[in-house]
């Protein structure tokens, strides 16, 4: 074997060995390098206004956008975390409790109302009450099996915080400088490497600016609509109904149309009418003005594919599979839109 041929296969053995240890001492930050490469490419528009009144300080326009970001992503979804784990305990308490005072009774008190319209409301109102605990019993059982494990290991999360925001530091700091070494260090054309990052920067912000941010605002406005009216359990539902805005055609009218008619049913028909107004107007109209405004042009997920890649990736990633999953699965779009080019246009 020529002494070349023998270097080569040597190294490929090298990079193959300590490719592996390396990423088996680097898989449980993985996860948190992920999605601070997220984050820094959205905050990339904060750090370089940032950078340019500073005079060109990457190191003080980097901290102040990573301050920035702990004021504006750490302390409310602490303050959400615990109300949202208090609410989901309450109504698990409630639902679960002998009597089902709360709920079942009240929903199985709307049947004689609508007896008169459609007959044999009353066991159908019934059934449907019994279906409705029990899917809801599962569903708030995860949810606060999730929320408790991540709330029980206090340390363990200011841990993951801290390390989240020095990585996110420096990828904003010094992305610029990762982005030539990718480049370099890929056996694309640097042409295709370019390509493939404009796409995945697209999609990113199309992601989080166009889709979960627009639903964070739905679900944020939803909530305080429900609280306002009395429904009870605000943030839960407004986490509901956030999650639901994902799911094309209705959105969140799937949760914010049965809060209206349960208003109705019970007798509070004032509130039933100013919860309508209010989802009309500043829930419906909201992904009419803010998506367009915050969607970058390009390559974006449906938003049946979001809601179902964000699910898919809780479970394969854990909570960080919320941004995660869509990502995934946007590289994977990202890629094959590039294969598809280079077999549609070979290069001569």
């Amino acid at each position: 074997m020529p002494q070349r041929t023998f270097q080569t296969y040597f190294l490929m053995v090298l990079l193959a060995v300590t490719g592996v240890v390396s990423f088996f001492i680097l898989q449980d930050f993985l996860g948190l390098m992920l999605l601070a490469a997220v984050f820094a490419v959205v905050l990339q528009p904060v750090y370089q206004r940032l950078r340019s009144s500073f005079g060109e300080h990457d190191s003080l326009a980097a901290l102040c956008t990573v301050l920035i970001s702990i004021v504006v992503l750490l302390v409310p979804t602490v303050i959400l975390g615990v109300q949202l784990l208090k609410e989901s305990q309450q109504l698990y308490a409630t639902i679960v409790s002998p009597d089902h005072s709360s709920v079942q009774q009240q929903i199985a008190a709307m049947g004689p109302s609508l007896e008169r319209y459609i007959p044999g409301a009353t066991a159908r109102i019934e059934a449907f009450s019994a279906t409705l605990s029990t899917y809801t019993q599962t569903a708030l059982a995860w949810v606060i099996q999730h929320l408790a494990v991540v709330f029980s290991g206090v340390a363990g999360v200011l841990f993951d915080a801290f390390l989240f925001f020095v990585i996110l530091y420096y990828l904003i700091r010094d992305g610029a400088s990762l982005k030539r070494l990718i480049t370099k260090l890929s056996p694309l054309d640097n042409a295709d490497d370019d390509a493939l990052m404009h796409r995945m920067h697209l999609a990113i912000n199309s992601l989080v600016k166009g889709k979960i941010i627009v639903a964070l605002a739905q679900g944020f406005l939803a909530g305080i609509g429900f609280a306002v009216f009395g429904i009870a359990n605000p943030v839960l539902w407004g986490l509901v109904a956030a999650m639901a805005s994902f799911i094309p055609p209705f959105g969140t009218a799937m949760v914010l149309a049965p809060g209206v008619v349960y208003l109705v049913l019970t007798g509070h028909i004032a509130p039933a009418i100013g919860l309508a107004i209010w989802a009309s107007l500043a829930v419906g109209l909201i992904d009419n003005f803010l998506g367009p405004y915050l969607m970058s042009e390009g390559m974006a997920l449906h938003p049946l594919l979001v809601l179902f890649s964000a699910l898919g990736g809780i479970g394969f990633f854990g909570p960080l599979g919320v941004f995660l999953g869509p990502l995934a699965l946007s590289l994977f779009i990202a890629l094959l839109s590039l294969y598809s080019d280079r077999h549609t246009h070979p290069t001569e």
